[in-house]
């Protein structure tokens, strides 16, 4: 590896290894078993999001898929083991689990939304500090809406959309943000190929994560998929609606294919009717695309480079989402309740509080991380993967 890089040898595997000794160490003093008895194709299907989904969904950078795909492996699985110990700890104070092993791993998906973030900007002892802090966070923020503003487990859980994106938006607005010129911050053909890739895998598992904690598992599953594939029809419709040639773009369809998912994920198994759940994947899917192209000239004025669009793939169809739950929400109670003020602003408060723990926390984290203890890397060494990884068969750079 040329000497330009930096050497993490000292850092990172020590950092990992003293991680790890310490999930050992908590695990055997909370020895408790939760939710020992769980379906494990529901921990199955959200593995596979997590793993095949996430981790090919951030291979469109064409300098970084190596980091990309290996680095999400190790977030995820670092993140399920502390999402597990946070499970311990909840039942530990509460005595109940609040979504148990599958949730644990469902947690998870807040740390890779994060990330996407802020993808190609941080080095492996950043991610690991990022990845504990926002676990930590996120079942916190979970437990207050829970116990609390009296949220229901699944719509708590549906919140880590809302969660991951803005938190880590807020990290990366700590970042410096890259040259619009820069060279190593684009695409190719087969790296946006692999991202689709990833995109297919979530599209498909996606109902499975919708309903596992659903009370309805059958209704949220089968609304899941119709605003699944309302969302992805649509997201061709609006890219060939607002590219200069008509021609589609891949950023698009990658994107708004999922937003429906995002979206009907907080009502999924209470919309009684097929085509309420068609027209909110439809929205989602408008959205998403539009949003992507009415919003990006803001985020630069924000301080904030959204390396993979995150906002617009999880963040604004998840605010969507969320409002949508509390008007069917007052559409179900209006009749049955006098006066339903209270829980319209529970729901409400709910929604605002996990954007403004997420955004805090998102802050005050991505200061911390810019700390020199953490080694930040320079802006002209972003989204290289030869800063971490070997390539023998490489004389000189790529």
């Amino acid at each position: 590896m040329p000497s330009t890089y930096p050497s993490f040898r000292h850092s990172v595997p020590w950092l990992i290894l003293l991680l790890e000794a310490v999930f050992i160490v908590l695990s055997y003093f909370l020895d408790s078993i939760v939710d020992a008895h769980f379906p494990y194709p529901d921990l199955q299907d959200v593995s596979h999001m997590l793993i095949f989904g996430f981790g090919f969904f951030l291979t469109f950078l064409k300098r970084y898929s190596f980091s990309s795909t290996g680095f999400s492996l190790l977030i995820v699985i670092l993140g399920v083991q502390c999402s597990i110990l946070m499970e311990h700890v909840s039942v530990l104070l509460t005595e109940i689990s609040l979504s148990g092993i599958p949730g644990a791993a469902m947690s998870t998906v807040a740390v890779v939304i994060s990330i996407g973030a802020v993808l190609g900007k941080m080095n492996p002892m950043q991610s690991i500090v990022m990845v504990v802090v926002e676990i930590v966070v996120f079942y916190v923020s979970r437990w207050i809406n829970i116990y609390l503003l009296q949220a229901s487990s699944h719509v708590s859980m549906m919140h880590v959309h809302l969660f991951g994106a803005y938190f880590g938006l807020a990290v990366s607005s700590r970042f410096s943000e890259p040259s619009p010129r820069s060279e190593k911050n684009a695409s190719t053909p087969r790296s946006d190929l692999l991202s689709m890739l990833g995109t297919l895998f979530l599209w498909v598992f996606w109902p499975s994560f919708n309903s596992v904690l659903a009370v309805e598992k059958d209704r949220a599953i089968f609304n899941t998929c119709l605003a699944l594939a309302v969302s992805a029809v649509a997201a061709f419709a609006f890219s060939g609606l607002i590219t200069k040639d008509g021609k589609f773009r891949m950023t698009h369809i990658r994107r708004a294919a999922l937003a429906g998912g995002v979206t009907i994920g907080f009502a999924a198994d209470s919309i009684k009717h097929p085509w309420i759940a068609m027209i909110l994947g439809l929205l989602a899917s408008a959205i998403s695309v539009l949003g992507s192209f009415c919003l990006q000239s803001c985020l630069p004025t924000l301080r904030t480079h959204d390396a993979s669009g995150v906002h617009f793939t999880f963040g604004l169809p998840a605010v969507f989402g969320a409002l949508a739950e509390v008007v069917f929400f007052v559409m179900d109670i209006q009749t049955k309740l006098p006066s339903i003020g209270n829980e319209v602003l529970l729901s409400i408060g709910a929604l605002c509080f996990t954007i403004s723990v997420a955004l805090i926390t998102g802050l005050i984290t991505g200061l911390i991380l810019n700390f020199k203890l953490w080694k930040p890397i320079p802006v002209s060494k972003y989204f290289e993967d030869q800063m971490y990884w070997e390539f023998p068969h490489l004389a000189v750079g790529f």
